[in-house]
C-alpha cells in the first residue's frame, strides 16, 4: 500500500497528548505541530486513526503545498491537481478554509474558488460537473492558507471526530468529548482506579471514561466517515480493522466510574448520552450536590470541569461555589488526586488548595488551566 502523510488536527494545548496516542497505536509520528500531529502511513493507517483516536478532531490527507498570494494563484495550485483520482462527476463536494496573514483575507472567497477549480478539473475531463452539498458531501476538502502558503488536504473523517453520535442531549457550554478525552490522559487515570466527576453536566467525562477502560474504540459509535465515500475505500480492510477492534472489547470498566450533578435534567441527558454510547449500565449516574460528595474507595481520580463565568457579575457568583469544592476535597476526598478544569484564575483562587501542576488547554476560543490538587 502507497505511503502517506496525514495530518492528525486538535485542540490547542492537546498536541502532545495526541502524540502519545498515535505512537501507542503503533503510528510512526513525523512532527507535533502547532494544532495536530503529523503521521506517516498507508490507507489501513488512516483508518485505523479515524476509528481509535480520543483526542483528533480530523484526519486530513495533505495533497499539495504552495505558495498563494492571489485568488489565481490558488486556482492554479488546487487545478494542478488530478482531482479524477479522488472525485467523480456523480460525487457531491464541499470545501472548508481557513484563512490567516495573507493576501487572500476572505475564507468564503477562498472556498469558492478552490470549489470552481475543482470543478472545473472534472468537468475538462468528463463534460460533467460534481455537485456541491455543504452539509453531507461525498468528498469534503480542507484550505489552510497561512502567511501566503496553501495546503490543500482531503478530509478522511468527514463529520469531525469530536461528534461521536452519542452527545445529543446537552446543557450548557457541554465540554467536547476530544477534550474530555484529553482531560482523562492528562490525569494519567488508566481505567484501574475509581473515577468520579462530581459536576458531570452532560456525562461527557465518564462516558469517555468508560470507552477508555474498556477499550472500546470511539469511532464505533459513528454511522460513518469521509474516507467511505472515497472511490479508492477499502471495504474489507476496513471491516478486518473494526472486527479486529470489537475483540479487544473489555466487558466491564475494572473500577467504578460515576458523575453526579445537581440537576436532574443533566442526570436525565447523561442516562440518554450513556445508552447511545451503548454504556449505560458501565457509569452510575446520580443526582447530588457537590457538598454531599462522598466518593468511593480506593481512592482515585476526582475530575470535573465546574461552570466558570463568562461575565464577572457570573464570576463573582460562582466564587462560593468555589469555595465549597475546596471545602469538600480537603474533608471528604483524602487519597483521592483531584484534577480541575476551569477558565477563571480568579476563581481557582477561592479553592483554597495548592495546585501541583498547572496544564494550559483551550476549551474552544477559552484559555482553560487543568489544575492538579494532591489531596493526602
Amino acid at each position: 500500500m502507497e505511503n502517506n502523510i496525514f495530518f492528525a488536527t486538535t485542540p490547542r494545548g492537546v498536541e502532545t497528548v495526541l502524540a502519545d496516542e498515535l505512537r501507542k497505536l503503533g503510528i510512526a509520528v513525523t512532527a507535533v505541530e502547532k494544532g495536530g500531529v503529523r503521521f506517516n502511513g498507508d490507507m489501513a493507517t488512516c483508518y485505523k486513526a479515524n476509528l481509535w483516536l480520543r483526542t483528533a478532531s480530523r484526519i486530513l490527507r495533505p495533497l499539495a503545498e504552495f505558495f498563494c498570494e492571489t485568488p489565481q494563484h490558488l486556482y492554479d495550485g488546487v487545478r494542478a491537481i488530478d482531482w479524477r483520482l479522488f472525485l467523480t462527476p456523480e460525487m457531491t463536494i464541499a470545501v472548508d478554509c481557513k484563512v490567516r496573514d495573507s493576501g487572500i483575507t476572505h475564507s468564503g472567497y477562498a472556498a469558492l474558488k478552490t470549489k470552481d477549480a475543482i470543478v472545473d478539473c472534472i468537468r475538462d475531463h468528463s463534460g460533467r460537473r460534481p455537485s456541491v452539498d455543504t452539509l453531507d458531501p461525498d468528498l469534503r476538502v480542507n484550505i489552510h492558507i497561512l502567511r501566503n502558503n496553501c495546503t490543500v488536504s482531503l478530509d478522511s473523517s468527514g463529520v469531525s471526530l469530536d461528534k461521536r453520535g452519542y452527545r445529543l442531549d446537552t446543557g450548557e457550554a457541554p465540554l467536547r468529548e476530544t477534550l474530555a478525552a484529553a482531560l482523562l490522559e492528562l490525569s494519567g487515570w488508566d481505567g484501574t482506579v475509581p473515577l468520579v466527576d462530581p459536576m458531570c453536566g452532560a456525562g461527557t467525562i465518564a462516558i469517555e471514561a468508560v470507552l477508555k477502560a474498556t477499550r472500546r474504540p470511539p469511532g464505533l459509535i459513528r454511522n460513518r466517515f469521509g474516507f467511505q465515500r472515497w472511490p479508492d475505500f477499502d471495504s474489507t480492510l476496513w471491516r478486518t480493522l473494526v472486527e479486529a477492534a470489537e475483540g479487544e472489547i473489555l466487558e466491564a470498566p475494572p473500577a467504578p466510574i460515576l458523575g453526579y450533578d445537581i440537576a436532574a435534567k443533566a442526570i436525565e441527558n447523561s442516562r440518554k448520552n450513556g445508552h447511545r454510547a451503548g454504556v449505560e449500565n458501565m457509569v452510575v449516574f446520580t443526582k447530588g450536590n457537590i457538598s454531599d460528595l462522598v466518593p468511593p474507595g480506593p481512592p482515585g481520580i476526582i475530575l470535573f470541569n465546574p461552570p466558570y463565568g463568562a461575565r464577572l457579575d457570573e464570576e463573582e457568583a460562582l466564587k462560593p461555589l468555589y469555595k465549597k469544592i475546596g471545602d469538600v476535597l480537603k474533608q471528604r476526598c483524602k487519597g483521592y488526586t483531584a484534577y480541575l478544569l476551569t477558565g477563571s484564575q480568579e476563581l481557582s483562587k477561592c479553592v483554597g488548595l495548592k495546585a501541583t501542576r498547572r496544564m494550559v488547554l483551550f476549551n474552544g476560543p477559552i484559555e482553560c488551566r487543568l489544575l492538579k490538587y494532591e489531596l493526602y
